[in-house]
């Protein structure tokens, strides 16, 4: 694998969410969001976990940063917390929670790490869901304006931003499906619900670039595959990537959203208005994507009898149940290249839980972990060489922290987290990902 060498410059990142590790829920002039709301209502986290302390990063961030540069990341992705800055969603400024973030990113400079935020990693405030939340149009006016002043506070010292995080997750796992944050549940509000958040980042690029900073959006992908050649789980497979991955794509990159899914769920764009589709299709600076897995597609009407030339299913899962294919890596980050014609692109998350095996010292020797990484760095070394220009990887997480509805039951980090004590404990993938940085190749 000594052939494997990343370009000059190229970007090693970690990644985190400020819900997922900040805690601190009701300190510092925080308000709260959609997440404390969903995680204090019984039922709806496993154990009925909650992201009050999560890693206690509000308190440690200084040793976690240090630990960063210990490992030598030139980059570090991490989200803003709306309410932490607005507690209301609007209006006043909680200073406090503002000087936080100044603090930390004047801690990544002089640890040489280029910051690298996201405006909107799902934790909208509470006050806003009361007044409809990302169903309101409303919602994305008041993002908008909240990425102003952010932009504002921290765009002399930070040059590169993204405006939302997974908006497919925000608005169908939180407003159609109601496994996430605010627990909505209803075709209607979740098509709502992403046409409000594709505005919003719209609306956000063009506050974004008065400030002459660059912008992008992230969007998470799975690789949708046919279940056999049968021309009706092939139709199917293309609606399924067009929900998932179309839906919040093609509209960034001016094409619409596509038609056979609009089909599919019989959307009459109500929340649409005139304009609305060129303020979304606002040019961006880059791209992110964040890839964990494959979905092979079988439609429901389709017997396992009448299937043509049935794929196999991959042998391999993760603690999360999903399946592993790096291959999926190569193929989507080929896809924003050639088909969408983006010219900077970033993997922003990919990583893995496993159930880690801690042994006296807190020490986790996390094998399985280092293969999946190793096998989708080389996948993205193979999108390289294919012509892809992917400028940086960032890994999915920097430690262990509060895996949403799961709660802290899955474990991504390359820092095992001891969350009685707050022990931060670097594992073996921690030193592997170390030294592929420092050589810049996976040799």
């Amino acid at each position: 694998m000594s052939d494997k060498v990343f370009p000059d410059g190229f970007q090693w990142g970690t990644a985190t969410a400020a819900y997922q590790i900040e805690g601190a829920a009701g300190e510092g002039g925080r308000g709260p969001s959609i997440w404390d709301r969903f995680s204090h209502t019984p039922g709806m986290t496993e154990n009925g976990d909650t992201g009050d302390i999560a890693c206690d990063h509000f308190h440690r961030w200084e040793q976690d940063l240090e630990l960063m540069a210990e490992l030598g990341v030139s980059a570090y992705r991490f989200s803003i917390s709306w309410s932490r800055v607005f507690p209301t969603g609007r209006g006043q400024v909680n200073h406090e929670g503002l000087a936080f973030y100044d603090r930390l990113v004047d801690k990544l400079l002089d640890l040489d790490i280029t910051p690298f935020p996201t405006l909107y990693h799902w934790d909208l405030p509470q006050a806003l869901e009361d007044e409809g939340g990302w169903t309101a149009r409303s919602t994305a006016e008041a993002f908008a304006d909240y990425a102003d002043l952010v932009v504002g506070e921290l765009g002399d010292r930070v040059s590169r931003w993204m405006t939302l995080n997974e908006p497919w997750c925000s608005a169908i796992l939180g407003y159609m499906a109601g496994y996430h944050a605010p627990g909505r549940r209803g075709i209607d509000s979740g098509l709502a619900a992403a046409h409000h958040l594709l505005l919003g980042h719209g609306m956000a690029v063009a506050r974004v670039r008065e400030h002459g900073i660059k912008v992008g959006i992230v969007v998470n992908q799975d690789w949708k595959v046919p279940a056999s050649s049968h021309p009706i789980d092939l139709a199917a497979t293309l609606v399924a990537d067009q929900k998932m991955s179309g839906w919040f794509v093609d509209p960034v990159m001016g094409r619409g959203y596509p038609v056979e899914a609009m089909a599919d769920y019989g959307w009459d764009m109500a929340p649409v208005r005139d304009g609305d589709m060129e303020l979304i299709a606002q040019p961006i600076d880059h791209f992110g994507l964040n890839y964990y897995t494959r979905e092979v597609v079988r439609a429901s009407d389709l017997s396992e009898a009448e299937r043509l030339d049935a794929l196999i299913h991959g042998p391999e899962f993760t603690d999360m149940g999903w399946e592993v294919q790096p291959e999926g890596l190569t193929v989507l980050l080929r896809r924003l290249a050639e088909d969408y014609g983006q010219k900077e692109i970033y993997i922003t998350e990919n990583g893995v839980a496993y159930p880690d095996l801690v042994d006296g010292n807190g020490y986790v020797d996390d094998r399985d972990r280092i293969s999946f990484l190793e096998r989708h760095l080389t996948a993205a070394h193979d999108a390289i060489r294919a012509g892809v220009p992917l400028r940086g990887y960032f890994l999915w997480s920097f430690m262990d922290n509060f895996e949403w509805a799961f709660g802290y039951s899955k474990r991504f980090g390359i820092v095992r987290v001891d969350y009685p004590t707050q022990r931060r404990i670097p594992k073996a993938s921690f030193d592997w990902y170390r030294r592929v940085i420092a050589a810049n190749t996976l040799g």
